[in-house]
């Protein structure tokens, strides 16, 4: 039997498909929910179709690069989140991104302005006494430049080192900071990408990494992408730039 555990947990980019089965593991932990997304239909869809309980689930409007909004928003939450979870992401080509600054500074906003400009008034409301931990969806495209993808992964850099530093911040308060450094997922994001099948994780093994985080910083899901982690921290800049 799910118990009601009174904690409430604030997600924002719900839409994703990670997201969404955050919501489904978070609810059956006992949390209430605070889906937030600018595709607010398309939860509301999700709820029905999974019989999920409604009335444990609030969902909201929110549009991560609206940064004037952010305040409005947080202050009229109709509770005040014990977790939140930045899941909101946004990815063009390599290619695309060097001609088209358009896609480039969309993803900026999304991947890393965003995320800062709405984690800093969550984390900076001491008021909120209940607050127990910020969780953001970085990407291993973050760890090493590479040529392939470094305008995406340099999004993803800047996100991970920015909740490195909220982390330390925190620290005093109690509040743990993580960074879900995440590889190759089967979701829309991805979608009509050229991936290694067998390296792809589905949406609900990222999602039970997010639900049951512990203390570490870096949490990276599955043991294959554990060692191209490892490997990508150590590697020589030289053989780096020959990397696909």
């Amino acid at each position: 039997m799910i118990q009601n555990t009174g904690r409430n947990v604030l997600i924002l980019g719900a839409n994703s498909d990670v997201a969404k089965q955050c919501i489904k593991q978070y609810l059956e932990k006992g949390f209430s929910v605070t889906a937030a997304s600018r595709d607010t239909g398309s939860l509301e869809k999700f709820v029905r179709e999974n019989n999920l309980d409604s009335s444990k689930i609030a969902i909201l409007y929110f549009d991560a690069v609206d940064f004037d909004s952010h305040q409005k928003f947080y202050d009229t939450l109709p509770v005040k989140p014990h977790i939140a979870v930045y899941a909101a992401g946004f990815l063009v080509d390599n290619e695309k991104a060097l001609r088209d600054f358009k896609g480039t500074k969309q993803m900026m906003q999304v991947n890393y302005m965003g995320a800062v400009s709405i984690l800093n008034i969550i984390a900076m409301d001491q008021s909120n006494t209940q607050l127990e931990r910020i969780i953001g969806m970085s990407s291993l495209s973050g760890v090493r430049g590479r040529k392939s993808n470094f305008v995406y992964g340099s999004t993803k850099a800047a996100f991970t080192q920015y909740l490195a530093g909220l982390r330390q911040e925190l620290a005093s308060r109690k509040i743990t900071v993580n960074a879900l450094v995440i590889g190759y997922i089967r979701t829309k994001i991805n979608e009509g990408l050229q991936l290694n099948e067998s390296l792809i994780m589905e949406p609900d093994y990222v999602a039970k990494h997010i639900v049951n985080a512990g203390n570490s910083f870096t949490i990276v899901p599955n043991f294959k992408w554990k060692m191209i982690y490892i490997i990508l921290k150590i590697l020589p800049e030289g053989l780096v730039s020959k990397l696909p």
